[in-house]
Formats: structure tokens, sequence, C-alpha cells
């Protein structure tokens, strides 16, 4: 399995919906249906995938989103939600509810009802995580200190007049 390039600064989030009742094996038809996408693409594919399980796939998607928001968020960067992707989504399996079914001559025939836990990963491109660093670290270095704004000043003029402003 391919992993994703981790970037320093890159912004993640992660989902976990447990004890959901459906087999491991039928979430994970659904699951490899949105595996690498852009978080959009696969909001719309499991929309209208004809599975029961895609509802509670897309409700785990939702949560990663919202949590790589919130984590921008607390840390104070900007994140672009079009620049998200599924890095990693997968399906585990949870405990198994043994349960009797009745059978004749006072018999009991045993079954099982599967659980699943679903696992469901954002992480912003590495490219877009890349961009968003450099432009903030550029921010940073233009508009530090009095030396900064001078040349923010001078930045701005120029492009006004279009010509290099004289320096002294």
């Amino acid at each position: 399995m391919a992993t994703a390039i981790q970037v320093p600064g890159q912004i993640e989030g992660v989902a976990k919906a447990k004890y959901i009742r459906v087999s491991p094996q039928k979430a994970r038809l659904v699951i490899d249906l949105i595996r690498g996408q852009r978080a959009e693409e696969a909001l719309q594919t499991l929309r209208f995938t004809k599975k029961r399980v895609a509802k509670e796939v897309e409700k785990t998607l939702r949560s990663a989103i919202a949590n790589a928001e919130r984590k921008a968020e607390d840390s104070g960067e900007s994140l672009d939600v079009d620049a998200l992707f599924v890095t990693r989504c997968f399906v585990n399996e949870g405990p198994r509810w043994k349960r009797l079914r009745p059978a004749p001559m006072g018999r009991g025939f045993r079954y099982q009802k599967r659980t699943s836990h679903i696992i469901v990963e954002v992480a912003e491109h590495h490219r877009a995580a890349a961009d968003r660093a450099a432009a903030a670290a550029a921010e940073a270095q233009a508009s530090k200190g009095v030396k900064g704004a001078v040349r923010k000043a001078r930045k701005a003029l120029e492009k006004r007049t279009k010509q290099p402003a004289k320096r002294k």
C-alpha cells in the first residue's frame, strides 16, 4: 500500500466510526471506492452509491473534514477544503454478536451479527501544503519589523507607479 508524502506543515483530520452494524466485507466494498480521491469527489461518490453502509462512511468522511478544519483553525493556519484528499481509509472488524436461532427438535443454531470499525483520514495534498507553508513564511518575512513595513510600502508604490523607487 502506498503511503502519503508527509509535509511538516500538512494538516490532516481523522475520524473513526466504531461498532457499525454491517459486516466488514460489505463496508470494504464502499471504502475501496473513495480511497485516494479528493474529499469532494468522495462525498459525491458516496452520495450516489446504492449500499446501506455508504451513509455511515459519508458521515465519517464529513467528520474527518470537519476535524481537519478545526485543527487548522486551532493552529491559526488557513485550510483550503478543496485541497483535501482521502489519504487512508480502512475497515477493521469489530466484535461479533453471538445469537441463537431456534431449530427443529428444541435445538438452537448459532449465528453471528458482525460489526465494523471504519477509519477515514483526510490530509492536504502535499503540494498545497508546501505552497501554503511557503506563502505563510514569505508573509512573515515580509512583515518583519519596520524594514518589512518599508519594503511593503515600496512594493505597493512600485506597483502603482510602475517605476522602481529610488533608494538613498
